[in-house]
């Protein structure tokens, strides 16, 4: 049979689990933020790291664009599809509902995203863009010349422009087509066109309804494409997101894709293409991906895809693919929108009151370390260290999840983290108090700590648990600054039950086997005579003795601290008592 583990061997391992995690929140903060400085690394895992943690709009100021909004079928934008984009666009720049980004509507078309700090290009463009993503079959395709109509050639003018076609050209087909890969899509209008399409011209999108083909090229402008109609909507896709992708056989190929799963319509419409396109030779067996009028991939079709589940690979990057992700995965608008004005704006609350917020968590700190002097005496040392250790625990969290999730600290996770504090002592004096009570029921110190923190953790668990819910509650239905505080409500809840658990009662489990607190000295907050009970020897207790003022004073002490229960027993004792003598 293993040997029963001791207190001090179990105080041992907590407090060595508790240095780990300190250990791994200060080399994975430090690891990034070196990685962030010698190699960049845009999109990257550590991208943005750094020691300090990020600050909200309203400290740090930040970037607030104006867009006028444009319904793309040309009808007038009504309220429910401005609503339903500063939904969408909250959720691109503010996913994690924690970077405190502010979007909000201005007048009957306007929307105003406020973003703290520089936002980066990336984030910008996922703001303006529409994001309509259609997918369409490929007709015919050729490295683009740029030369026509001006372009990057020999021949290219100094501004080139979008080319349109002669108008005495056929733009109906000879024949009627019998699906969106049929070639009598291709009238001689289109082909011309085609012919003469610059990529490198600004804005020279060939725009075409659903229903018709399209001329178009791809992102990097190397290649032009004839396309036929519109087969899959973006509408249709359930869920998307980035990724290395795999092979068959499982293998990461070292190679970003967006990984998409469709909706039961999309899923049907997806099979029927894609069984049609295996059939046939290239360029037709291809299915072009198609982001706003430019195609960001056209990926043969090697297998029909009938489970709803395909994947996008091209040129991307980390970046690149997640901001893809993020379009898809959010929406596409329906509407368009005109940046009207992009201007930096300063902090509405500035550095003046974060000093004012963190003078006043200061003093707090301190109002909690005299109670502890005044109310537990040298005990109180075990409260500074756990507080310390908590801030410690909180700072280097706080730091990775401003770089890792957006997380931004506004005045509100500022009041969080005060709050915090409250939380954190109010553990403390839990455990401290059932300690008190089982030495005035006599036990020795070390028995008392392991039975109060028995009867403490219970308490502590569910008074937690209330702030847990609460919190999970407030960043559900919450959105802006009150999201912040009760995320940051929520991640410091958690670190206090970690603190108590690997530091204040392991530390009381070494003590309590020292000389100072093991016999109860009067300083050590801990004295059981001050208690109530008055100590003889070690393990042993005798009654109080009532003769003098101070055993007085220890009696009346005792008796104030009764719980509800020892009092009613108490009671009904004495009732007995009175009824023998009475008898």
């Amino acid at each position: 049979m293993a040997r029963r583990t001791t207190p001090v061997r179990k105080a041992l391992r907590s407090l060595t689990w508790l240095i780990v995690i300190l250990a791994g929140l200060g080399v994975l903060n430090g690891t990034a933020t070196v990685l962030a400085n010698t190699v960049g690394g845009a999109g990257a895992w550590y991208a943005g790291a750094g020691w300090a943690p990020k600050l909200g709009l309203d400290l740090q100021g930040g970037t607030q664009l104006t867009m006028a909004a444009n319904d793309t079928s040309g009808k007038t934008v009504t309220s429910q599809q401005l609503s339903q984009a500063v939904a969408i666009i909250r959720e691109r720049v503010n996913a994690s509902g924690v970077s405190e980004a502010q979007v909000n509507t201005q007048g009957a078309n306007n929307i105003v995203v406020s973003i703290p700090g520089s936002p980066s290009k990336s984030t910008i463009q996922r703001i303006e863009t529409a994001a309509r993503l259609t997918f369409r079959p490929v007709l015919y395709t050729t490295a683009a010349t740029n030369t026509a109509v001006g372009g990057k050639g020999a021949n290219a003018s100094a501004s080139p422009t979008p080319y349109s076609p002669p108008a005495t050209l056929s733009s109906t087909p000879t024949a009627k087509p019998t699906n969106g890969s049929d070639l009598a899509w291709v009238t001689p209008k289109l082909q011309n066109l085609y012919d003469n399409y610059n990529c490198a011209a600004p804005d020279n999108v060939s725009q075409a309804p659903d229903n018709k083909p399209l001329v178009t090229c791809d992102s990097t402008g190397q290649n032009k494409y004839i396309l036929g109609p519109v087969e899959v909507e973006g509408k249709d896709i359930k869920n998307a997101t980035s990724g290395l992708a795999t092979s068959s056989q499982g293998v990461t190929t070292g190679e970003w894709a967006v990984n998409l799963s469709f909706n039961g319509t999309g899923t049907k419409a997806f099979s029927t293409v894609t069984s049609r396109l295996v059939g046939l030779t290239a360029p037709r067996n291809q299915f072009a991906i198609v982001l706003d009028g430019t195609i960001i991939s056209a990926p043969a079709t090697n297998a029909a895809i009938t489970n709803g589940q395909a994947q996008i690979t091209g040129s991307f990057t980390a970046e690149s693919a997640k901001s893809l992700a993020d379009q898809l995965k959010f929406g596409a608008l329906p509407i368009s929108f005109t940046v009207q004005s992009n201007e930096h704006i300063s902090a509405t609350l500035g550095s003046a009151q974060l000093i004012g917020g963190l003078i006043a968590g200061l003093i707090g700190l301190i109002l909690v370390v005299i109670y502890s002097i005044v109310q537990y005496r040298a005990l109180a040392f075990v409260t500074v260290l756990s507080l310390a250790v908590s801030a410690a625990i909180t700072y280097g969290v706080i730091a990775i999840l401003s770089w890792n999730i957006g997380y931004r600290l506004s005045l509100a996770g500022v009041a969080g983290l005060i709050v915090a504090i409250g939380i954190t002592a109010d553990s403390f004096i839990v455990y401290f108090e059932r300690i008190r009570d089982e030495l005035r029921d006599g036990r020795a110190l070390e028995s008392a700590v392991e039975a109060g923190w028995r009867r403490a953790l219970r308490t502590i668990l569910a008074s937690d648990s209330v702030n847990f819910l609460a919190a999970i509650t407030l960043y559900v239905l919450a959105v802006s600054d009150v999201k912040g505080f009760a995320f940051t409500l929520l991640v410091t809840t958690i670190i206090d039950v970690v603190v108590v658990a690997l530091f204040t009662h392991p530390m009381l489990q070494l003590i309590a086997r020292s000389r100072f607190f093991g016999e109860g000295h009067a300083f050590s907050g801990l004295d059981p005579s001050a208690l109530g009970a008055v100590y003889r020897g070690r393990a042993q207790f005798r009654a109080p003795v009532i003769d003098g003022k101070r055993q007085q004073r220890s009696a009346r002490e005792a008796v104030r601290r009764q719980t509800i229960a020892e009092r009613k027993a108490a009671a009904s004792t004495g009732e007995s008592d009175s009824a023998e003598k009475d008898s």
